[in-house]
């Protein structure tokens, strides 16, 4: 007989919660928090130290972020999954991500529930709260199973005796495990049907698609629209009356045979037997749009609240339930991107889309371990003297298998997912590396370097750190480093910009406000900033010779830049005219396909040796 375990507990002042995070500021929040709420709390800064963690002492609960170095959340997960011993706990996955990709593939490894961050401290309480009345219910059944297991092989010589009493425990245990069984398999706020449940609905409707070729049901996927300023403007309290009221009304346009179910916090599915063809789905879609266009009462507020809808058709050639809802949920996110209250039916070269953005992310995770990138280097005119200035790093990706991918493919996609941190401090490594090589080889040119720094990097706490390091490692001095800047960076927490750039200036570093005129261009906050450039974005360049209106932008900013001491650089400079052009409006730089394309580092190397003039 194998040893048996012991007895979890799962009430809110035994839990033990382990939070696996790389951000120590997350750490502290969560722990702190969930501290005060009753819980015990470990930490772990990474993935090798969560999985030691939890061999030393199992936790009842895992809340796990995605994006760490080294050994990412979807990594750690899959070994607690493969593990006997911890393959129970329960995993809540804590990211930044939020696209369909991510949660098929956190809910395909075994995890239990996704909360997107920034996250509400509140619904990380609730979905917690959830997942440990979910163990316990379990819990709590084996218990009963066993004690009546152990009453059953004590009492036979008494059996006769304790029959009537028996069946009376039976009686009371069945009832206990219905009770279980419905806080198991039901949404605690709306008492609908949760994902395990349906899925298990799907099930039936599969099967029975499976044995009538005729048969046809529709999965529609739900999302609420901009829910969450409910939330932030009406209060949590407020926003669950919300869901209510939504699962009510949503309740109302269907038939009894329909199965309505919660998914997440905003987000419900509904399952349409029997249908004829895609049309009855559609039409259920304009109904329940049509009913949620008259507003909610909730207490004394009006509330609006619209749903993008997905909808799927199910039939026999789907052979698992979440493929279904995998396929009405992609639906869903491209009605979102028609707009508010719009459904869109699901077509396979959507998925198809899907998996290309899921191929492409698995590859640019692949191109940064392998350093498939390169950069080339696109040079700098002064159109003062006609002399060249200096070069902007690009980054460039060579795949394995399809060659060259562009930068206006990957970059965004790094970008969403975070990788656009490392890729952007390797660029800045080889950028400076392969300047000082420049300034050795070429000490009578005064050359700079220009590279750019995404959002996500510059808010980077050991940015300051990093950048420190990479100029002691290349030997480059600071005076030959110019750091580009989007207005987003520094709009979004101004302070906190304000005081890293002020430690980049100190450094004798330079700063470049790149894509001037398509943001912010807030004139208050580029005063306290004192950059040393303004870079006009080429969509003002490339008309100045036709477009009244776009001269006159340029000339502003010229004007602008002049008065606050600042340089201009004018990026896409195609033809004589706009170097004759820009030149005439006092604009210090250009680049452009006029002067040269980017370069390799060998024909960069060529193009300072002959010292080209304009």
């Amino acid at each position: 007989m194998s040893p048996k375990k012991p007895q979890k507990n799962f009430l809110k002042n035994q839990a033990n919660i382990l939070v696996v995070d790389d951000n120590p500021d997350n750490l502290r929040l969560l722990s702190k928090f969930l501290s005060q709420k009753g819980y015990k709390i470990r930490n772990a800064i990474n993935g090798n130290t969560a999985l030691i963690a939890v061999k030393a002492t199992h936790p009842d609960l895992i809340l796990l972020d995605i994006q760490m170095p080294e050994m990412d959340g979807y990594q750690v997960c899959q070994i607690l999954k493969n593990d006997p011993e911890t393959y129970d706990i329960p995993v809540i996955f804590l990211t930044a991500m939020n696209s369909v990709i991510d949660k098929v593939k956190a809910f395909s490894i075994g995890g239990a529930d996704y909360i997107t961050k920034p996250f509400q401290l509140e619904e990380v309480l609730i979905r917690i709260e959830n997942q440990l009345k979910f163990q316990a219910a379990k819990a709590e059944i084996r218990q009963l199973n066993s004690e009546l297991k152990n009453r059953v092989s004590d009492r036979t010589v008494e059996l006769e005796k304790a029959n009537e009493k028996l069946k009376q425990e039976i009686v009371e245990r069945e009832k206990a495990e219905q009770r279980l069984l419905h806080i198991a398999w039901h949404d605690s706020l709306t008492g609908l049907p949760n994902r395990s449940l349906l899925i298990e609905e799907l099930q039936t409707c599969l099967h029975r698609a499976k044995k009538e070729p005729d048969y046809l049901f529709a999965v529609l996927f739900l999302d609420c629209d901009r829910f969450k300023i409910v939330n932030d403007s009406l209060g949590h309290l407020v926003g669950d009356k919300v869901i209510i009221a939504i699962a009510n009304r949503l309740q109302s346009c269907l038939s009894a045979e329909d199965t309505l179910a919660r998914l997440g916090s905003d987000e419900f599915t509904i399952i349409i037997r029997n249908i004829q063809d895609i049309s009855d789905a559609i039409n259920r879609a304009k109904t329940i749009n049509q009913e949620l266009q008259i507003p909610l009462k909730i207490e004394a507020y009006d509330v609006f609240i619209n749903v993008s809808i997905g909808i799927a058709i199910g039939n026999a050639t789907y052979e698992k339930p979440e493929h279904i809802l995998r396929d009405a949920d992609i639906a869903m996110y491209q009605a979102k991107k028609l707009g508010h209250a719009h459904y869109q039916v699901f077509e396979s070269s959507m998925r198809d889309s899907v998996l290309k953005r899921l191929q492409l992310e698995t590859d640019l995770r692949l191109a940064v371990q392998n350093q498939e990138f390169y950069l080339n280097y696109q040079p700098i005119i002064s159109l003062c003297t006609g002399k060249m200035a200096g070069f902007e790093a690009l980054v460039r990706w060579q795949h394995p298998q399809q060659g060259f991918i562009s930068p206006g493919e990957f970059i965004p996609m790094a970008e969403e997912t975070g990788l656009i941190v490392p890729i952007g401090i390797w660029v800045l490594r080889e950028a400076c590396q392969t300047m000082q090589s420049w300034v050795e080889k070429f000490p009578e040119f005064k050359l700079h370097i220009s590279v750019n720094l995404s959002v996500k990097q510059f808010r980077q706490p050991n940015l300051i750190e990093e950048i420190d390091q990479i100029l002691a490692e290349t030997k480059l001095n600071s005076e030959y480093l110019k750091l580009e800047i989007t207005e987003t960076a520094i709009m979004d927490s101004a302070e906190s910009a304000n005081r890293l750039l002020k430690q980049l200036r100190a450094r004798k570093i330079k700063l470049s406000l790149d894509d001037f005129g398509t943001g912010y261009s807030s004139l208050s906050y580029l005063h306290r900033f004192h950059l040393d450039t303004l870079k006009i974005d080429r969509s003002f360049i490339g008309n100045i010779s036709d477009d009244r209106e776009s001269l006159e932008i340029v000339e502003a900013i010229v004007t602008l830049a002049h008065q606050l001491k600042m340089d201009v650089v004018a990026e896409g400079v195609e033809t004589l005219m706009h170097f004759n052009q820009l030149r005439n409006l006092g604009i210090s730089f250009g680049q452009g396909y006029f002067f040269a394309k980017p370069l390799d580092t060998e024909s960069a190397e060529a193009f300072i040796r002959n010292q080209p003039q304009w």
